[in-house]
This record gives C-alpha cells, structure tokens and sequence, in this order.
C-alpha cells in the first residue's frame, strides 16, 4: 500500500487543528515565545540595518499600506510588512531556535500570521492557533535533514520556513486540504535561503524569514484560488529534501519525523530562547568562557582551546581568518573565538559586543587569536549546541569549564520570567516602560484580544523616531 504523501498528512492535519486541542502549557509558552521575539524587534528597530531595510521597501511599496511595521509608525502593504517585521525579529541573531530543526521558527512564522491576521481581521485565539501549528510543522520539517540543510548551505529558516508559513496562512485563509496539499508544492518553487552570507558577513540572512513568511502568505493564497502545485512536496524526486540535500545526505535523513507525534507531542516546548545574541553554535563558549572570566582574571595566556561540535565547526570556526578578527556585527554573532574573548573579558556577551568598537577592540582580538578550534565529534549535535573552553595559562594553571547542553536548550530550558525579564531588557532600547507593559499584556493575553489590535500597538514609533 503506498503511504500517504507528507503533504496529505499535513494538509489533514492542518485542517482539523483548533486551538482548543492545544494544551495549557503549551499555548502559554507559545505566547511567552512570541513575546520574546516582539522585544527582539522593538531593540532592532536601533540599528541601521532596519532602517536601510525600511528605505528600500517603503520606496518599493510606494505610498500607503494595511500592516504596522514594528516600532516605526509607518504600514506596509502586506508582504512588504512580513518581510520587514522578520528582518526586525531575526536580525540580532536573538531569536529562539530549534535545536533539532536548526532553524529560527517564530522569526517567519509570527510576522507571517500577524500580518496576515491583521489584514482578515483575525482574533487573537486565530492568530495564536496559526501559530502554533507553522512552528510545528517547520520545527518538524527541518529536524528531518538531521542539520543536512547547513552542510549543503542552505538556511532552514528561509528555507524551511515557507512551508511553516504556507500551513499556517492556509489555516488563517481556511483552506481545504487540496488547496493546502497545492500550497505546499508552491512553497516548493518558492522558498530559499544561502548561507553564503556567512562567508563576509552580507545583510541577506536577515532577509529570509521574512521572505519565507511572504512566500508562504503567497503559495497559501494562490491554493486558495485553484494554482495548482505538485503533490510530492518534500518525498518527491525533485522534492525539498532530494533536491536540497543530496543524496548522501538524503540517506541519513528521516522523512518520518515531520508527521511523528503531531497533536500529541509539541515541538514548541523544546524551541529554545536565546540567553545570548549570537548564533546558537556560539553560546556554550560565551558562557563557558563567562563563566571561567573570573578564576581567569586578567592572567597571562598561552592558548586557549574551544571544543566545537563536529555539525557546527563551518558556521562557526571558518574560515578561521575571519573569525579571529570580525569584520561585522554578523562575523562577531558567528565567531566562536570572539565568543570565547568575550565572555572571558566581561563576564557576558550582550548587545553591546555587536557595537563596532566592541569587535574591533584590540585587547579582545588578541585573546580572540590565541583560540584554537578542535571538532568534538563525541559532542551531542544537533540535539544540543553545547561546547568546552579550556584555557592553559602562562603560569601552568589550566582552567576548563564544558557545557555539555547549551543554556536554554530543552535540557536547560529557559523559564517564562526568564523571558519577560529579557523581553524588557531589550524593549527598553526603544520604547518607554508604559508602552513596553502595554505591549506584554497584549501579547499574553492575546487569547482574548485581536490580531490587528496586537498589530496597532506593536507598531507604535520607537523613541527618538
């Protein structure tokens, strides 16, 4: 008997998803994920990558618009607006993650729901149900390439995150299982995301949530109207996991996983929050190195060794040249020696580390050169980003301090307070403390509320604008 496509299966599920069948726990941390990713945006809307951002869609768009546009007072047209509110989200490298799809879900999945849900006037249970089912549904198609996706070079956010979109619009729009099964194999011919970025440190990862969430709207709504696509979206012979990986990769990939367990086991529980504003490969040497900062105290150096998991070695220790000296905000984020030399010298890695002044500090770039990156092919990868930094100093002592599961991980999970507090942290770079409160109860409340309501008060200008 022929199994039924991926696309069915999702399709069907999809169709029958209510928020109702979504427990307590779970509806509670979806907000609290959303609520995080919002204070990203609001502290991104400092930064002059926003407003390059905002310049050149405003000028593409023309006058006019029905979408807020985060912290700046102005409206986009829909898909204008999706882009920029995920480039706001995902662009301090902030936002959650989850490890075992490798990919930042809610970066594309939230603007993608809010801004649509804004245009068909959608409640607020609406709103989070969509939700909650695109990160399902990319948090499970990306754990099935087992990491695949970054060893070809291709970013699952974008990527992957067109067909988290596309479901999650397709609920919004109240499409039909053929019409989503269509949708599905639209996103194929649509969705994207080079990792080549990483190679000097270009603007264009910022972009790929947003145009997968743009994607996603638009493969939802041309399946709404009869475009056809094809069936075998991602088991197919040219599908997103043959055509994307590969076949040796494709031969360790496990198809299986993105139907398993769906209503029954809630991948949102194991996204992890960000503790720290750099890619997630990154933090276990921050805060190894944080936490060795004061045994270490200034002393004398010979070498310092960062144990880096074997999957996370080519994100995050090469080329080595420019991760020893950062040449950008986004060489600092994707630095495992800048982590390390950070960490060590200020207890912490903090927004403040991607300040030009901060990766071009002679005093961090000369310990950030005596870090030598080894593979860990012991390490537990992808399930964890973890890693170890050991420190041999001048006068024979040698400091080591590992951790194994990386700070806000399923394994060390980062609490709902936790995330409130740096919810306010960074809300605090734009706006005052009134509108930051005014905006966290509409977010945890926003079961009772209103996607365009939400949507008014999140788009409110930011200080100084």
């Amino acid at each position: 008997m022929t199994p039924p496509l991926i696309s069915a299966e999702l399709a069907a599920f999809a169709t029958g998803f209510t928020l109702d069948a979504v427990p307590a726990e779970v509806r509670e941390r979806a907000r609290h994920l959303m609520l995080d990713a919002l204070g990203i945006g609001l502290a991104s809307t400092q930064w002059d990558f926003a407003r390059t951002t905002l310049a050149g869609l405003r000028e593409l768009a023309g006058p006019g618009g029905d979408v807020p546009v985060i912290g700046h007072g102005q409206m986009l047209p829909l898909r204008d607006a999706v882009v920029m509110n995920a480039l706001l989200i995902h662009g301090l490298d902030y936002d959650d993650t989850h490890p075992a799809g490798v990919i930042h879900a809610t970066t594309s999945v939230l603007p993608a729901v809010l801004g649509l849900g804004t245009r068909l006037g959608s409640s607020g249970r609406d709103l989070l149900a969509a939700y909650v089912l695109g990160m399902e549904a990319a948090t499970r198609i990306g754990a099935a390439a087992k990491s695949g996706f970054h060893q070809i070079g291709f970013h699952p956010t974008g990527l992957v995150g067109t067909f988290g979109c596309t479901l999650a619009a397709g609920r919004l729009l109240q499409l039909g299982q053929r019409q989503l099964v269509d949708a599905q194999g639209i996103a194929l011919s649509v969705a994207s995301g080079s990792l080549e970025c990483l190679e000097d440190g270009a603007w264009t990862k910022r972009l790929h949530p947003g145009w997968g969430a743009a994607s996603g709207i638009t493969a939802a709504t041309l399946g709404k109207h009869g475009f056809v696509g094809p069936g075998a979206a991602y088991e197919g012979r040219f599908g997103l996991y043959a055509s994307h990986l590969g076949p040796e990769l494709l031969a360790k990939a496990d198809l299986s996983m993105v139907t398993a367990g769906l209503g029954e086991v809630w991948e949102v529980m194991n996204v992890a929050v960000k503790p720290v504003p750099a890619c997630h490969f990154t933090h276990a040497f921050a805060d190894a190195a944080s936490i060795l900062s004061k045994d270490w105290n200034g002393a004398p150096i010979r070498r310092i060794v960062a144990r880096v998991p074997t999957g996370a070695m080519k994100a995050v220790c090469e080329p080595i040249d420019k991760k020893l000296r950062p040449a950008n905000a986004y060489d600092a984020q994707f630095s495992v020696p800048y982590s390390v030399a950070t960490g060590l010298r200020f207890g912490r890695f903090t927004l403040d580390a991607l300040d030009p002044a901060a990766y071009q500090d002679p005093e961090t770039l000369r310990i950030a050169a005596l870090v030598e990156c080894q593979s860990d092919p012991d390490a537990d990868f992808p399930r964890y980003f973890g890693g170890e930094v050991i420190v041999e100093l001048v006068d024979g002592r040698t400091l080591r301090h590992h951790e194994p599961i990386n700070r806000g991980a399923a394994g060390r999970p980062i609490s709902n307070a936790d995330i409130v507090a740096k919810y306010h942290d960074n809300a605090a770079r734009a706006v005052d403390r009134a509108h930051a409160d005014h905006l966290l109860h509409a977010v945890l409340g926003i079961e009772q509320g209103e996607a365009a309501a939400l949507a008014q008060v999140l788009g409110r200008a930011a200080q100084g604008r």
